[in-house]
């Protein structure tokens, strides 16, 4: 494993290149919406086995002017993506395989790179850039994810009080109503408790905010369908912007269940848990599905330290690792019987070490 952090441009390529590909899948179809797809399908999967692992650790305090840019550039994309797939769908330019395989392609960008770029830009310090996330998040109709992720997931992180944390032996379509429910009421609770503490808060709630966002995404995509002219257009473009953010949420959701699956803090005698450490999120070193999704699979060190550029973000020596690529391992999660036996080993390993250290 060599020591040095993946090079921006290789992020900034990365990450656009799928978003570039299917716009101009939008205006000529066919090809370019297939190079889209299998991009993101296919040869994330293939790169990562032909270089499998590069560390990518960064010296503490290395700054990285330009990663901003790059978060910026893909929430863009996603706010100008999705009303374009609606209005790619709801007229009639392209053949009915082109619009599938577009809401596809989108989907997979919106979940795959729109998420880990709004994720990154909820945790950075600038205020522009924490309303760029939440505007994604909103319009992917996921705008509480901004609250319960911040206020609620890391601080219960691998804890029963953390909705997004799996459980062992439990399976992802058990864990998806709980995590997105659990989610949506624990960090509205969070909320609640900020503005009771603040004396005089003013301001909406973040929570209108979000829906309000959510609200005015669904009546766009409604005007954008109508403006095809055909009876059902608006309908046809509420139902596609439904589809693709139910796509987004359902890979966010996947990492999710992925990355924290069956790891467990310890109660201390106090009642407290035991603070959290890398050994409490599931990493994958492999080096260009990292790229793509902005370092997100190098998850124990954002936890340890969530405002550190994802750039930066180190794989330590004590953080669990998995052999697959993050996509894979969301792949195999959607199969509870194929992914429990295949964690099994993985989960007894990470007890194992857990209490050695334990009676040391």
């Amino acid at each position: 494993m060599t020591n040095r952090p993946l090079p921006m441009p290789v992020f900034a390529a990365a990450a656009l290149s799928p978003a570039a590909l299917l716009c101009l899948g939008v205006w000529a179809g066919g090809g370019w919406l297939w190079a889209g797809v299998l991009y993101m399908a296919v040869l994330v999967i293939v790169l990562d086995q032909l270089i499998p692992y590069v560390a990518g650790s960064a010296p503490e305090g290395a700054e990285f002017p330009a990663a901003d840019a790059v978060l910026v550039a893909v929430g863009l994309a996603v706010v100008a993506l999705m009303p374009l797939t609606v209005w790619a769908i709801t007229f009639e330019h392209l053949r009915t395989g082109e619009k599938l395989l577009l809401l596809f392609g989108t989907g997979a960008f919106l979940g795959q790179v729109g998420h880990p770029a709004a994720h990154e830009l909820i945790h950075r310090p600038g205020r522009l850039l924490y309303r760029l996330g939440v505007l994604v998040y909103a319009m992917m109709l996921l705008g509480h994810h901004a609250s319960a992720h911040r206020l609620v997931h890391h601080r219960a992180v691998a804890t029963p009080e953390d909705p997004n944390s799996a459980r062992a032996e439990e399976s992802f379509w058990h864990f998806a109503p709980r995590a997105w429910i659990g989610g949506f009421r624990a960090g509205k609770a969070a909320e609640d408790a900020r503005r009771t503490r603040r004396t005089g808060a003013k301001g909406l709630h973040p929570y209108t905010v979000y829906l309000g966002i959510s609200l005015a995404s669904l009546c766009a995509a409604a005007l954008i369908g109508a403006s095809s002219g055909t009876l059902a257009g608006a309908g046809l473009g509420v139902l596609v912007w439904l589809a693709l953010s139910a796509h987004a949420q359902l890979q966010q959701l996947l990492g999710d269940y992925v990355q924290h699956y069956g790891l467990t803090r310890a109660r201390l005698p106090d009642g407290r848990y035991a603070p959290v450490t890398a050994r409490h999120s599931w990493n994958m070193p492999h080096w260009f599905s990292s790229a793509l999704m902005l370092n997100a699979p190098r998850h124990s060190n954002h936890h340890a330290h969530p405002s550190r550029p994802y750039p930066a973000l180190l794989l330590e020596d004590d953080s669990p690792i998995l052999p697959w690529p993050l996509p894979v391992a969301c792949g195999m999660a959607m199969v509870p019987r194929l992914w429990r036996r295949r964690m099994r080993p993985h989960l007894k390993r990470w007890h194992s070490l857990n209490a050695q250290e334990a009676a040391q």
